[in-house]
């Protein structure tokens, strides 16, 4: 049965104070009409606007040439290229208190709103069969938690701590994850959180709406389900399971996909085994993302995002002090030195799900993935996919460490670059596809 078009609400800031400019005419649901520079006030637990204190207010543009601009939006929260910048979007803008802040939440239809995603997502010039590879799994990712079925069996514990006895140490356990189903008042926010969204801001191309336009209302399935299509930056040659890193759920769709035409010689694949996987991460093997192809790349990565020079394998340095600090200030946990840092667990991509931090005064075992890179990053570490080296010890407690590491981001189903040197080597978005999301088939909703 085919449906219409959804409409998503897209949460983009949250501030105190929110100025916006209209590029045009919008109308207010207080009955009022707007044009050019606005700004907004959380007051008393209101909306302050216009001399009014109102629970909420929704502006709706009068024709469908008007935008809005927000002022001073963060983007890449919390990542090393953190900062802010105005955007434009299409659409109506809606305020609403939240936590003492007002939240500007963008309301506009699935088409429009992916036209923008696949641009911020990734350039705008990258191949016609990445761009439509991208708009099938943006569509999919967005639109799957919002089936009866899905929304009725959502896990949504954030995380798991608990306490165990290891000889004669107390070790604790902190396993924590980050769920999708976080924001209450909308539907995703415009973040790496969920998908990049910056609206008009960044330049689409006549190539990403013919994208957007030839795969219309496509969807991945398995069964009679939406795919929940995620993706990350580089999978690092072997892409990661879903339970590896969110909630204990298998999806069939979401499993270890070596990310080559054929297994690369030499290695053996198991890279659960902590001696396979340290094999794979020190050498650099055959993959679709393994690319320095500078116009592969510009396709897949933004003029932030291309800050980033070393991702398929890269390498970062900490000496005690660093490390110890850094530890500390990220967990909020003193563990005095760092004396030792052990893989536990290792998921299918070769990525730590759980990593023992030893200290001189507590260890702990931290996971899932997300955790152990906000732990040992003053952002987010690339990948938890690394092995780890001790060098100069003094009286038993390493001076220095240093992480050997592959990938970018978690690596559950699609790897961008990878997928963005497939549409480079003549493969259709379909088989791009069913390369990453094994067993899902291809079928339009509306």
């Amino acid at each position: 049965m085919k449906h219409s078009e959804p409409i998503i609400h897209v949460g983009i800031l949250t501030a105190v104070e929110i100025e916006f400019i209209f590029n045009g005419t919008f109308i207010a649901t207080n009955g009022k009409t707007y044009f050019n520079h606005q700004k907004a006030v959380c007051q008393n637990g209101k909306v302050f606007f216009d001399g009014e204190n109102l629970d909420e207010i929704i502006f709706e543009p009068t024709n469908e040439d008007a935008s809005f601009d927000l002022i001073d939006v963060v983007i890449g929260i919390n990542f090393h290229w953190e900062r802010k910048e105005n955007q434009r979007f299409k659409g109506a803008l809606k305020l609403i208190v939240e936590n003492g802040n007002i939240t500007a939440i963008n309301r506009i239809g699935v088409e429009n709103y992916l036209t923008s995603v696949i641009s911020s997502e990734m350039s705008a010039t990258a191949s016609d069969e990445l761009l439509k590879a991208h708009a099938v799994i943006s569509r999919s990712w967005l639109l799957s938690p919002l089936q009866e079925s899905r929304a009725k069996n959502q896990d949504v514990r954030q995380k798991t701590e608990f306490k165990t006895t290891n000889y004669k140490l107390q070790t604790t356990n902190f396993i924590k994850w980050y769920e999708r189903d976080a924001h209450t008042n909308f539907d995703v926010c415009a973040d790496d959180h969920c998908q990049r969204y910056q609206g008009i801001t960044r330049a689409t191309t006549a190539a990403v709406e013919k994208a957007i336009d030839a795969t219309r209302g496509e969807m991945l399935m398995f069964g009679n389900e939406i795919c929940d299509a995620r993706f990350s930056k580089s999978c690092g040659g072997v892409s990661e399971t879903f339970e590896n890193c969110w909630a204990e759920e298998h999806y069939p769709y979401l499993t270890k996909v070596i990310d080559n035409p054929t297994e690369p010689e030499g290695f053996e694949l198991d890279l659960t085994i902590e001696k396979n996987a340290e094999k794979w991460i020190r050498q650099s093997p055959e993959a679709f993302c393994n690319t320095t192809d500078k116009k592969v790349l510009e396709q897949v990565l933004n003029n932030y995002d291309q800050e980033t020079t070393d991702f398929y394998r890269w390498k970062v340095e900490y000496t005690q002090a660093e490390i110890s600090e850094l530890i500390a200030r990220r967990s909020g946990i003193d563990f005095g030195q760092i004396v030792d840092m052990i893989p536990v667990k290792r998921g299918e991509s070769g990525r730590l799900i759980e990593l023992e931090i030893i200290g001189t005064k507590v260890t702990i075992i931290v996971g899932k993935e997300l955790e152990i890179r906000k732990w040992l990053s003053n952002s987010h570490l690339y990948s938890s996919a690394f092995v780890i080296d001790k060098s100069e010890i003094t009286d038993g407690i390493p001076q220095q460490f240093t992480l050997t590491g592959a990938g970018w981001g978690h690596g559950v189903g699609l790897c961008q670059i990878g997928a963005a040197v497939m549409g480079e080597k003549g493969y259709k978005y379909d088989e791009i596809l069913l390369h990453y999301f094994k067993g899902a088939e291809l079928k339009k909703i509306y």
